[in-house]
């Protein structure tokens, strides 16, 4: 819980990031909120990377039951993030395959993800680590933003 307002930044660090996030000194309650749903939640993890004992990157894993697959469960990884300073030195894809063993280790049958089409460079490293566009996406905003 104590990285979470470093967290909250990372996420915000980037042009669709700021849009949507609110980092500073005092968060919302509604981060604490929901770190603390996927702390009791034996499903879901949230991750940090550190370098030089900062947060330089993060993300979350979740894994999700389901009835295909012949009832295998699937993990998804969400919200990552690397620091803008620490980008281009292998930290994500440390964190990636990080992600992928334990799915792995867990059994999972596919590890999917999914990145806003205006995020080019999120796609090319993607794509690049052996993630394939395979369906497409779609998102039903209940709120604005």
């Amino acid at each position: 819980m104590a990285d979470l307002p470093q967290i909250v930044r990372l996420l915000a660090d980037d042009p669709l990031g700021v849009t949507r996030e609110t980092p500073g000194d005092e968060i919302p309650e509604a981060y604490f909120s929901a770190f603390t749903a996927i702390e009791k939640d034996p499903n879901n993890q949230v991750i940090v990377a550190e370098v030089n004992g900062a947060v330089a990157g993060t993300l979350q894993l979740t894994y999700i039951p389901g009835l295909t697959y012949t009832g295998g469960e699937r993990a998804q990884i969400e919200g990552v993030r690397v620091a803008s300073d620490h980008r281009g030195i292998g930290l994500g894809q440390d964190m990636i395959n990080w992600a992928i063993d334990r799915a792995r280790a867990r059994g999972c049958r596919v590890v999917q993800l999914t990145t806003d089409r205006q995020r080019p460079d999120a796609i090319r490293f993607y794509q690049k680590i052996g993630f394939r566009p395979s369906h497409m996406g779609m998102k039903y905003p209940l709120r604005d933003g």
